[in-house]
């Protein structure tokens, strides 16, 4: 009889080791699609920021007048 208790012992801790590890799987799947989405959203930001340095250095870039002497001249 002691065979039988031991195995469904066994069982017992297995089953309660599987329960864990789905848990836990479940709460590493909920975390990584968080930083994908937070991954996105700062690939999107990057872009804009991009976006707006490329407008700032086309601005600067065009044809300026020259700069005029400083007044002590």
């Amino acid at each position: 009889m002691t065979g039988i208790a031991d195995l469904l012992s066994r069982l017992e801790a297995l089953e309660v080791r599987a329960a864990y590890q789905d848990q836990t799987v479940e709460e590493l799947n909920e975390t990584i699609t968080a930083q994908w989405r937070e991954i996105d959203r700062l690939k999107r930001l990057i872009e804009r920021l991009e976006d707006q340095v490329r407008e700032a250095e086309a601005r600067s870039s065009g044809p300026q007048a020259p700069e005029p002497p400083p007044p002590h001249y």
